[in-house]
This record gives structure tokens, sequence and C-alpha cells, in this order.
């Protein structure tokens, strides 16, 4: 990973990665690991797009996001990634977490301390458990776009009365990426789009978006 060879990366298995990120994200105070995430982001830049990662966010989620929070509703980033890096860019978020632990520094400063020890995989079932864990609450509509969210949109749906899930197919090489392997599209082995996800989203009634027909504009920095 140091030496940024992508093809040696992809090899590497789940337990390897945990590995990586226990290395690397823990024995630290919260305040030193949100440090150096937050000067992350201020500095990388997309190999592709070369623009901040913060800017490439989606614009019709963010005009769904929006749209959601003048009609009353609260809403939250559901991720797998880490809760507190997507934190340092973003508010309300459930996440992947470490445990942590509460102590004291050389000067008797109480503080927490970041342990090599999950809390959460916010992933596929753990979607749902933590969002009972951190807001108690089945959600009225829910947005994924692989196959880590399909127990959170599961668990939306079982819900009483009516209640919503999209799924975005990422079909547009050109002007994102394009990935599944649902509906013919590349098999990538990271942000997999399985046909049985697909098969189950037709028939459960969940709306499946495509980003090639059904977006006019992906990014806000898009002509």
């Amino acid at each position: 990973m140091l030496s940024g060879n992508r093809e040696a990366m992809a090899k590497l298995t789940l337990p390897d990665l945990e590995k990586i990120l226990a290395a690397t994200l823990t024995g630290m105070t919260v305040e030193e690991s949100n440090a150096q995430m937050k000067t992350w982001i201020a500095e990388a830049r997309d190999p592709r797009w070369k623009r901040p990662y913060t800017e490439l966010t989606y614009l019709p989620m963010i005009e769904v996001l929006k749209y959601l929070r003048a009609n009353g509703y609260k809403t939250y980033i559901v991720t797998g990634g880490g809760q507190d890096f997507t934190r340092i860019y973003s508010e309300q978020v459930i996440g992947s977490a470490a445990e942590t632990t509460f102590g004291y520094d050389k000067n008797g400063r109480p503080q927490l301390m970041k342990d090599p020890k999950l809390l959460l995989l916010d992933d596929k079932g753990g979607k749902p458990e933590g969002i009972h864990l951190m807001i108690g609450r089945r959600p009225y509509a829910a947005f994924g776009n692989t196959a880590g969210d399909q127990q959170m949109l599961e668990y939306t749906k079982a819900g009483d009365g009516e209640r919503l899930a999209m799924l975005v197919l990422h079909d547009d090489a050109k002007r994102e990426y394009a990935y599944g392997p649902a509906a013919g599209l590349p098999d990538t082995k990271v942000g997999a789009f399985s046909q049985t996800l697909f098969n189950e989203a037709k028939a459960n009634g969940w709306i499946v978006i495509s980003m090639k027909n059904d977006w006019k504009q992906i990014f806000t920095f898009d002509k």
C-alpha cells in the first residue's frame, strides 16, 4: 500500500485490510486521529478528476437530502467506511467504528484512545444493526448502490406503512464508473452490484436508478 501498487492491493483479503487499518488507525487519541484525517481530506486529490474527494458527491443525492430535510425528515449517512473519518466532512453519520478506551494522559487530562478492536462493521447485516444502535428507529426510506446495502433496504421495506427503497446502478463509465455484474456490467470485485441484488430489487418493488439514463448531471462541477 505504501508503494501505491494498486494491482497488489486488489489482491489483499479483508483480514489483510483489517490488520492494516488496525496498525495505522489505532493506538492514538481520537484528537490525533481526527487531525490526521482532516489533513488528508484537505490535501488529497482524486487521481481521475484531480479534485478534492469532498467535491465528488452526487448532485442528485444532495438534492434528495435537501428535499427530505425540507419536508421534516431526519437524514443519516450510513456507510461501510469509517465513522470517525466520514464525520470529518459530514454530519449524522453511522459507519464502521473501532472501540475506544477512556484514560488519562501524562498530565492527567482525560482522553479517549482508539483501540485495534472493531466495535461495528457497518456493512450488510451490520447496517440495520448500526441504525438500531445509533438511532433506534426503522427508516422510512433507504438508498444504496451495492450488495452491502441489501439488508438495510430489506429492513426498511419490512416496516409498517409506506416505505421507500432505492438503488443507484453505476452504469456510466464515461461520466463516472460502470460496475455490476448485474445487467451485464463489468464485475470489478469492489463495488459489487450483483444480479441477485438486481433481481431482488425488481421482485420487491425497489426502485433501481440508472446513473446513465436517469441522471442529467452527476457531479456539481459537471457541465
